[in-house]
């Protein structure tokens, strides 16, 4: 069993703006909002906000430490300490109502942590307020890339937290179910997260998978609608084609319906995308292509593991596995593009991780 060496948490008051110690007497021992040991969970009563976390893993005996937050976001990869080795590292946290999808159950309030791994090991925490012109990254999407709530369920906007260091925030503001229809017509949704958009902000929009009936003409409109908006605010639309399906023809390729996108009424919803983003010049992100090369070269048995098919018969929906690959891609693309700073992207997670 670990223990947590110290904690330097900062309270949940907050005054002008500022976290105030819990108990200023006690610096490097404050556990009032730290509890367990494997894993650690704190939790901090803040407004909802960007807040900058800085922990320093590791202590005395050996750890490996994961960090994940919230609406199982995952804001660090498991990262491994020797015996009396530390490590620090930090992160940009979304803290909103509701805390996971926007249609969703409201969640706890403040910001909660949880620090898991193979052997958890806290050394200390500082939490505050991140910088009013923080860039914020927008999620605009569906199930494929909500917070998804309940395990194994898991969106690729999920696990985009842990490529990014301090100084970036992603509000995954995608939803399960959604199309570029509904997206735009339930006010919890774009007309929530529009006026949050500030200048320079990226705003990441992949809606396809449930425009099944959605006539290619209002497909297009709808999107379109949604890049001149987020323009109109400062904001950078960039457009995502949707992550495949996993269905195999029989010589072991994806097939051209079901698999990459094309609806009943024969809509190519990754070539709409492809075409808008080349009329409008805006930036093309085409999880399309790399999602289906990635589960060709697994093949019929190995992309199981990328999807729940194994667990729930689902060859739409990603696993952890799946989903962590897939932001990947996103975290590449973005730096690749220049659409991120590249000293604000994490690298590589380990082999087999």
């Amino acid at each position: 069993m670990r223990r947590v060496l110290a904690v330097a948490c900062v309270a949940a008051a907050v005054t002008a703006g500022v976290l105030t110690p819990a108990h200023a007497g006690s610096a490097g021992r404050g556990l009032d909002h730290c509890t367990g040991t494997a894993p650690v969970t704190c939790h901090f009563d803040v407004a909802p906000g960007n807040y900058d976390v800085r922990v320093v893993l590791g202590g005395e005996a050996a750890g490996s430490t994961s960090v994940s937050g919230e609406t199982r976001r995952a804001l660090l990869a498991e990262t491994a300490t020797a015996a009396g080795q530390t490590v620090h590292r930090s992160f940009t946290v979304d803290v909103r109502t509701p805390e996971g999808e926007p249609t969703g159950a409201a969640g706890t309030d403040g910001l909660d942590l949880t620090f898991a791994g193979s052997a958890p090991e806290l050394a200390s925490i500082q939490v505050k307020p991140a910088r009013r012109t923080t860039p914020q990254i927008f999620l605009i999407g569906d199930s494929t890339v909500c917070d998804q709530p309940a395990d194994p369920y898991t969106g690729w906007g999920q696990e985009l937290p842990q490529f990014l260091k301090r100084g970036v925030s992603v509000a995954n503001y995608a939803d399960s179910g959604e199309s570029s229809v509904t997206y735009l017509d339930n006010p919890a949704l774009f007309a929530t997260v529009e006026p949050l958009i500030r200048p320079g902000d990226l705003a990441l929009i992949q809606l396809a998978h449930n425009d099944k009936t959605t006539d290619g003409a209002t497909y297009r409109a709808n999107l379109k609608t949604l890049v001149d908006r987020v323009r109109a605010r400062g904001g950078r639309p960039v457009l995502v084609t949707p992550i495949v399906r996993r269905w195999f023809n029989a010589d072991g390729t994806l097939n051209n319906g079901t698999a990459l996108l094309v609806n009943g009424l024969g809509v190519d919803h990754p070539a709409v995308i492809r075409e808008l983003a080349a009329t409008e010049s805006v930036p093309l992100i085409d999880l399309t292509a790399l999602t289906k090369a990635r589960v060709e070269e697994l093949g019929v048995e190995g992309s199981k593991t990328l999807y729940l098919y194994n667990e729930k018969r689902d060859n739409t929906h990603t696993s952890v596995r799946g989903a962590t690959e897939y932001a990947r891609f996103v975290r590449d693309a973005l730096k690749e593009q220049g659409l991120v700073r590249a000293e604000s992207v994490r690298g590589a997670l380990p082999s087999g991780s």
